[in-house]
């Protein structure tokens, strides 16, 4: 079969399409055709290699796929030849403390598709049953094929992590990423009132248009001091942080005295200057946040396939243009996901 891979770590020149082995399909995995996928920026890091997970090349990257199921394993029992399906990427053990406790997402062995296993960018997927959500007729497969990483994580940061409930304030940094547009709004659906950064006109537009309340350029302003003087100097209950090191600290300083600042990444880097006088003295909380459990995934799709969020498309390339796909998010370039589609459904 064709599928995206590269065989070495590297810029985005190292990635090909082309013909790998076809998947083999355990007892209780699914094999999908897969009708469209999407990046994340997980997929940037994979390609560019992160310490401490040595991958077993040629590696196919990606998280978020759908299709349609076309074979079966013996074990499988929720879906069968001709369902429509989409990818969560998380898989747990199932059998340590916190899978017991029914949080897989705290797995001790926990690991993504596409980053430490073999992904989903490819004509055909085998993956564990656990790891599919039905899709109903009529959702288009860009949304079905795009939506399940960042609705479920940020579903998980906004909802069970940070608690953000109606009337308080969200400040959502890199408001026209994926996780980013899908936080605004799910943090207008719970009533906040929400404050978004993004670094143009356009990428403003977009977010206001997705709920935002008030929208801040971050390269043309100080976007604490717009916290701060669009919240009357009070600062915001919640700051969603998927940046990292540029913006660590100006998140702390947008907080309230006992504000929240929740984290599902580091895009700009993981280690950041901090300022822990205001952390203890504002009496601050950070909280961190990976994926979502199966239950937050299908809590944040259910709205998903309803109309209540709407994952937004960049541009839709084929498989084989994997490369410009992979550049079009180092660029920022555009506003929500960027779609890729085997060839030979494009």
């Amino acid at each position: 079969m064709q599928a995206v891979h590269f065989t070495e770590h590297g810029d985005p020149d190292v990635i090909e399409y082309g013909e790998v082995p076809d998947p083999e399909v355990g007892r209780d995995e699914v094999r999908v055709d897969v009708k469209a996928g999407a990046l994340n920026h997980l997929d940037v890091w994979t390609r560019r290699g992160l310490p401490g997970i040595d991958l077993e090349f040629p590696h196919v990257p990606g998280s978020d796929a759908a299709g349609v199921v076309r074979e079966v394993g013996p074990d499988v029992t929720r879906f069968d030849p001709g369902d429509r399906v989409t990818v969560t990427a998380g898989v747990a053990c199932g059998d340590c403390e916190f899978c017991r406790r029914g949080d897989p997402s705290m797995c001790v062995s926990f690991h993504i598709l596409g980053e430490h296993v073999p992904g989903v960018h490819a004509e055909e997927i085998a993956v564990p049953e656990d790891n599919l959500v039905p899709v109903p007729e009529g959702v288009d497969w860009t949304v079905a094929g795009s939506a399940s990483l960042v609705f479920g994580t940020a579903w998980r940061m906004l909802v069970d992590r940070a608690d953000l409930g109606p009337g308080e304030s969200v400040l959502v940094l890199g408001a026209s990423g994926g996780v980013g547009h899908a936080a605004v709004g799910i943090a207008d659906y719970l009533g906040a009132e929400v404050i978004a950064t993004a670094s143009s006109d356009a990428k403003l537009a977009a977010a206001a248009d997705l709920g935002a309340d008030h929208t801040v350029d971050y390269t043309a302003t100080d976007f604490p001091s717009e916290v701060r003087a669009l919240t009357d100097g009070r600062g915001v209950d919640v700051v969603v942080d998927h940046v990292g090191a540029e913006t660590w600290r100006d998140s702390l300083k947008s907080l309230a005295k006992g504000g929240r600042l929740v984290t599902c990444g580091a895009t700009t880097g993981p280690n950041p200057e901090t300022d822990i006088n205001r952390i203890f003295w504002n009496q601050l909380e950070v909280i961190g946040s990976t994926m979502a459990t199966p239950g937050q995934v299908d809590d944040a799709l259910e709205l998903v396939w309803e109309g209540a969020f709407e994952p937004r498309i960049r541009e839709v390339v084929p498989m084989s243009e994997a490369a410009r796909a992979h550049e079009l998010l180092e660029n920022r370039e555009g506003f929500g996901k960027v779609v890729v589609v085997p060839d030979s459904e494009y």
